[in-house]
């Protein structure tokens, strides 16, 4: 079974495999030599040329020196093929110069078709599960969530777009000691106050009081330590801390007064989440909960026993030996029968597959931190026999870090996503304002497209990165109009539209042009690449290949805006085309980014 689709070009067929052929029977005709590869690579910039073919790997069966090897090839290739037009020889290097056709005939096979590139899902092909978010129900989403969320999202968009199912999904961490920490503190110092009392969101309420109860903790801690206790026993001995684990225990046993509270503390934080995701523009397809999820896979455990997967050590806990694959043996139940977070996970996953019976596949964005514990995960699942297993995912990225240094949940240090959002709109509003070109905006007109170039400054300044590396985020230098961001991307979207709707003239029909300026063809030929990107981005699960080919597109519109005029030129056949091309550049930008999940705006 394969996860993603195969590409579907505009072309029957893509230039290596037009090409592919005729080498083949060049090499045999003027050398007598069968060959069962070639090569190709992009043309580089300084030389003419649509794709390179590399001329060394066929000094090995052909006696001959590399420039004339190349030429005699070159010349076949122009006499037989009618893709091409001419060629040169640098060294080893065969750069080959497609004719203005192939470019005109993809190119008119596009324009009409706003999402070209995007795959219809085949009913019959298995769909895939994208999990992210998955915060705790104890304190609001932060910076690290965002960057989550963002790929999350944008993952499971670009694999919809690559011609699968999807399914979004998240499980919420809302038990454990965790979650009793804010529960006590609430009761302890809260006063009874509510999301609606104080005219705080839920999650922020709630945050709030966890915060107030590492506060409250370390300040038992130092005088226990004060009277003579260590460090070790000061924290296990601190009031605080004994009242939230019997807090723990009490709802594991269903206490009907804990129960109560945490369905109504829990529910104040999902509806702050709520707000948090519309506003980040992400959304989910199902939810699961640890509270529901966390004695799933203690039944899988037996299975493993009977089938020799796993092995029961004499104080009855249950373990798996991967000693064999480069790790270690992990625990899957302890001593006392209870489960650890890897018997969960098992089962959880076991419990997706039994939900939606189409999904044959896994994606989990989670950081790297975490990388271990995939690993044992996927190997544990693939040894019970899951052939789905074959199809996990771990999407792993580096941590987000600002300026001013690591973030601390207990201490009240995080960067709050809501803020930080603000805190993106507040900063397009005043770099907008100095430059001064929206006076004809409303007021309602201007906080839309703040919080456009905001947020899409944001998200592209934080998806342009491969997911594996770790991110310094610097909010002023993400909401630059130049350079590599998403305000630059969203001023050639606006501009395009601009010139647009100044066009006087019906630019509808199939423009008549026979010859392209070489702006126009490289702007065909980046335009070509979409497609492959997006199989690409799917199958490395990164966004980041779409935002920067989205970059590379906005570079080479605006050398061509630059190079040509538009609604300037005379010839009519040109003004149309060049019209048309400038539309389908902003359709690809905006169907791009629609992956990535940022609006583009009509005028800025």
């Amino acid at each position: 079974m394969t996860i993603f689709a195969p590409i579907k070009p505009i072309h029957e067929m893509t230039l290596p495999q037009i090409l592919t052929p005729s080498i083949e029977k060049a090499v045999k005709v003027l050398f007598d030599v069968i060959i069962d590869k070639v090569e190709f690579q992009t043309t580089r910039k300084e030389f003419e040329g649509d794709i390179t073919m590399v001329i060394f790997p066929l000094l090995k069966v052909v006696k001959s020196n590399p420039v004339e090897l190349g030429n005699k090839i070159g010349n076949y290739l122009v006499e037989n093929v009618a893709e091409v037009s001419r060629f040169n020889v640098v060294s080893g290097f065969l750069n080959i110069v497609i004719s203005d056709d192939y470019y005109l005939d993809f190119f008119g096979g596009i324009k009409d078709d706003v999402t070209f590139g995007f795959v219809t899902p085949n009913p019959e092909d298995k769909a895939v599960m994208v999990e992210y978010s998955s915060p705790n129900t104890n304190k609001p989403l932060h910076l690290g969530h965002v960057r989550n969320n963002l790929l999350g999202y944008s993952v499971a968009e670009i694999i919809k777009a690559s011609g699968k199912k999807v399914y979004k999904t998240q499980i919420i961490n809302d038990r454990g000691i965790h979650i009793c920490k804010s529960m006590l503190a609430w009761q302890k110092f809260g006063n009874g106050q509510t999301p609606e009392s104080t005219g705080l969101k839920g999650d922020k309420l709630v945050g709030n009081y966890y915060v107030a109860f590492d506060k409250a903790y370390k300040e038992e801690i130092a005088q226990l330590m004060s009277a003579g206790k260590t460090e070790e026993e000061a924290k296990k001995q601190a009031p605080i801390i004994l009242e939230a684990q019997e807090m723990l225990l009490k709802w594991e046993a269903g206490d009907d007064a804990v129960i109560t509270l945490w369905k109504t503390m829990n529910q104040w934080v999902y509806d702050g989440f709520a707000i948090t995701y519309k506003n980040l523009g992400v959304n989910f397809d199902c939810y699961y909960y640890e509270s529901n999820t966390y004695l799933l896979g203690k039944d899988v455990v037996q299975i493993g026993l009977d089938r020799g997967v796993f092995e029961k050590d004499p104080d009855g806990s249950v373990w798996i030996d991967l000693t064999d694959e480069g790790l270690d043996r992990k625990i899957v139940l302890r001593s006392d029968g209870t489960a650890v977070y890897m018997t969960q996970d098992i089962g959880t996953a076991i419990q997706r597959v039994k939900d939606y019976p189409d999904v044959g596949g896994m994606v989990y964005t989670v950081g790297n931190e975490q990388d271990y514990h995939f690993k044992v995960l996927f190997l544990i699942l693939k040894k019970l026999g899951f052939d789905w297993s074959k199809n996990l995912f771990h999407l792993s990225y580096g941590m987000v870090d600002l300026p001013s240094g690591k973030m601390k949940s207990r201490e009240g240090t995080v960067v709050d996503a809501d803020d930080l959002m603000q805190e993106m709109t507040d900063t397009a509003q005043k770099i907008a304002e100095d430059l001064g070109k929206l006076d004809s905006y409303s007021p309602e007109e201007k906080a839309k497209l703040y919080s456009t170039i905001g947020l899409g400054a944001l998200k592209y300044y934080i998806l342009k990165v491969d997911p594996k590396k770790r991110i310094l985020f610097n909010p002023e230098e993400s909401v630059d109009f130049a350079g590599n961001t998403g305000p630059f991307i969203q001023y050639t979207y606006a501009r395009i539209q601009s010139i647009i709707r100044k066009a006087n003239f019906d630019f509808s029909n199939k423009s008549k042009m026979v010859v392209l300026h070489e702006k126009e063809k490289e702007l065909v030929k980046q335009l070509e690449l979409f497609p492959e990107v997006i199989q690409n981005a799917a199958q490395h699960h990164s966004p980041a290949l779409l935002a920067n080919f989205t970059y590379d597109l906005v570079r080479e519109y605006n050398s061509f805006y630059q190079a040509v005029p538009i609604l300037g030129e005379e010839d009519l056949e040109k003004k149309i085309f060049r019209v048309q091309l400038s539309k389908k550049v902003a359709d690809t930008i905006a169907a791009s980014f629609s992956l990535l999940g940022i609006n583009v705006p009509e005028r800025m």
